[in-house]
């Protein structure tokens, strides 16, 4: 029997749900997330969950990788030189990001229910944070990226606490108070205050 549908259908219907399962996950979290709401976010049948995965933790494990990857292609967008960093930091510690859960950071949405998911998962985000760092301090040393590990990963975890903090508070003022605190931080542990600096005499 000849599909009715052509070669790439298959690999665009799994697209499509990895991505709005994205959304949905760091709305709802993962354990707050049905199969069923899932694919009726894709605008797929519950039927068709087990024609692209063999569970919901197959699903899980990929959508992490997938919003680990889509953050690092923003990142080598945005920041291509140590100006584009300060730039990422900034935007990362925005109210902007803060109020947008759906197409914020997975790491400040999940990382708590990513700790308790299965190997898999824990897995393909720790293999995407690794190359999140590593991508990050290739900018900051290009000649000697592993110098600029430690400081890296330092400035990676405070922005993610900076950021789920911020969502936390009920009090919009100290909210914007604490992004700021926390850019302020991000900026010099990355060494970046001098940037800052340099931008601001050309204004």
């Amino acid at each position: 029997m000849v599909s009715r549908y052509g070669k790439d259908h298959k690999a665009t219907t799994r697209r499509a749900i990895v991505e709005s399962s994205g959304r949905r996950f760091k709305l709802d979290g993962i354990d707050g997330s049905g199969v069923a709401t899932l694919m009726k976010d894709a605008g797929l049948t519950n039927g068709a969950f087990y024609a692209h995965f063999a569970s919901k933790d197959e699903l899980v494990a990929a959508t992490i990788a997938d919003q680990l990857a889509s953050q690092r292609n923003t990142l080598r967008t945005v920041a291509t030189d140590r100006a584009g960093m300060a730039a990422f930091v900034r935007s990362y510690l925005s109210p902007a990001q803060r109020d947008d859960r759906a197409e914020g950071c997975p790491s400040a949405a999940l990382l708590d229910e990513i700790a308790r998911c299965s190997p898999a998962a824990r897995a393909a985000y720790t293999a995407g944070l690794i190359a999140l760092v590593d991508d990050i301090a290739a900018v900051l040393a290009p000649e000697d990226p592993a110098s600029a590990q430690r400081r890296t990963w330092s400035t990676v975890v405070l922005m993610i606490g900076t950021l789920q903090m911020a969502r936390a508070l009920d009090d919009l003022t100290l909210s914007d108070a604490v992004l700021e605190h926390g850019i302020d931080s991000a900026i010099l542990l990355l060494g970046l205050d001098h940037v800052e600096e340099a931008d601001d005499e050309g204004t």
